[in-house]
Formats: C-alpha cells, sequence, structure tokens
C-alpha cells in the first residue's frame, strides 16, 4: 500500500529536479542561446583539440535536453528517458568541465546527479502524480 509520504517523495524530487534542468535549458536556450553556449567553450576547448562539430552538438543537445527534460519531467512524461537523457548530459558537462579545469567545482552537478540517480531509485509506483501514470492506469 502506497503512503502520502512515498507519493510526495516522487512527486517533489521529480519536479524539484525538473525545474532545476528547466531552468538552466531556458537560459541556455532563450537567453544566452545555443550560440553563446557554443562560444563560451569554443576557444579553451580549441586548446584541447576537440572538434568545432563535436562541440556544437554538445551545446545543442545539452541545451534542449535540459529544457524539454525539464518540462518532461515537471509533468511527469516519458520520466525514465527523460532521467536517461539527463543522465547523459551530467556525463557530458562533467567530462567539458574537467577538461576545462579538472578541479572544477562540482556542487551543481553534484546535486543534480544525486536526485536523477534517487529517483531511478523510488518505485515508480511511488510516482502517481504524473501523466505517465495516468496513462498507464
Amino acid at each position: 500500500m502506497i503512503i502520502y509520504n512515498e507519493i510526495a517523495i516522487a512527486f517533489i524530487l521529480r519536479v524539484f529536479l525538473g525545474i532545476l534542468f528547466f531552468a538552466q535549458g531556458y537560459d541556455k536556450v532563450f537567453k544566452i542561446k545555443i550560440k553563446g553556449v557554443y562560444e563560451t567553450f569554443e576557444v579553451p576547448m580549441r586548446a584541447k583539440n576537440i572538434p568545432h562539430s563535436l562541440l556544437k552538438l554538445a551545446a545543442f543537445f545539452t541545451s534542449y535536453v535540459e529544457l524539454l527534460g525539464g518540462v518532461c519531467l515537471i509533468a511527469g512524461i516519458f520520466k525514465f528517458y527523460i532521467l536517461y537523457l539527463l543522465g547523459f548530459d551530467l556525463l557530458i558537462v562533467s567530462i567539458a568541465m574537467a577538461m576545462l579545469n579538472p578541479m572544477w567545482d562540482m556542487q551543481h552537478v553534484f546535486r543534480r546527479l544525486i536526485i536523477l540517480i534517487a529517483l531511478l531509485l523510488l518505485p515508480s509506483a511511488w510516482d502517481v502524480l504524473s501523466i505517465d501514470y495516468l496513462l498507464t492506469k
């Protein structure tokens, strides 16, 4: 039997992580723009011999996965697929940041990673306040 605390935990963690990723993706897509994200990393990554096409692809991928993934998590749709994509996003960001500065401050990434892992470990039966639950019921 599911109790309300379990439902609340699943809902709060999912929506909280969705808000974090949505806000980050929103800034990257609408304020900084994809070109701005790319240009921020272009010069330092050129010194690391990272191909421009790979950098552009990473900027595009991470920006839109964070924006759309955040929306999907808030709504509770395609949760596991979105969590996998966001996990991959965090890996890309971590690799890029570690290449630029091996001692980078990972406090923001680590918090997102912990919440993402918690959501992957929580029983899906707890996540009843979601579109996924309504579609599968």
